[in-house]
């Protein structure tokens, strides 16, 4: 909406963009912008740092809700607030978000990618927090990488015994 676009650019604090190859011209991407490929991220968070004002600014032409709803449009938009522990997830619907209600786990089912997102409370990179995390539709959580490597060196000390 902007010219040049980069003078207007959003990035938001994580996202994912289904069918995009890991190339660009012959070159291991190094990154993703909407206004050159033209496919919207299918999920957008925001990690709040403030207050959650800036994340929910529905202000026409600025406020990052505005610009995610309107302009880039990905099909869910969630907000994490660490503070609160918590997150609340928008779903793009006839040309507006509509809040998505938690299932009976208290996850938000993201169906296209086959995942729920929701807090899990426990002991990561050192630190005990309320952490926006990944489980699959059964509700089993995903495990990072670190965690299945972990999970991995316990099952092999589990069979040399």
């Amino acid at each position: 909406m902007t010219d040049p676009p980069e003078r207007g650019a959003e990035a938001p604090d994580w996202f994912y963009v289904p069918n995009v190859p890991p190339t660009l011209n012959g070159e291991i991407r190094r990154s993703y912008v909407l206004w050159q490929e033209l496919i919207a991220p299918l999920i957008v968070l925001e990690f709040v740092s403030g207050n959650g004002e800036e994340e929910r600014d529905n202000t026409p032409y600025q406020g990052k809700f505005w610009i995610y709803e309107q302009v880039i449009r990905p099909a869910f938009y969630g907000i994490y607030e660490v503070k609160k522990a918590s997150v609340e997830v928008y779903r793009w619907v006839a040309g507006r978000y509509e809040p998505m209600s938690p299932n009976e786990r208290g996850h938000y089912p993201i169906a296209p990618m086959g995942v729920e997102l929701g807090i899990w409370r426990g002991y990561y990179l050192n630190a005990q927090l309320p952490w926006l995390r990944w489980w699959d539709e059964a509700g089993n959580l995903l495990l990072t990488g670190e965690e299945r490597a972990e999970a991995e060196r316990q099952r092999q000390v589990c069979n040399l015994r």
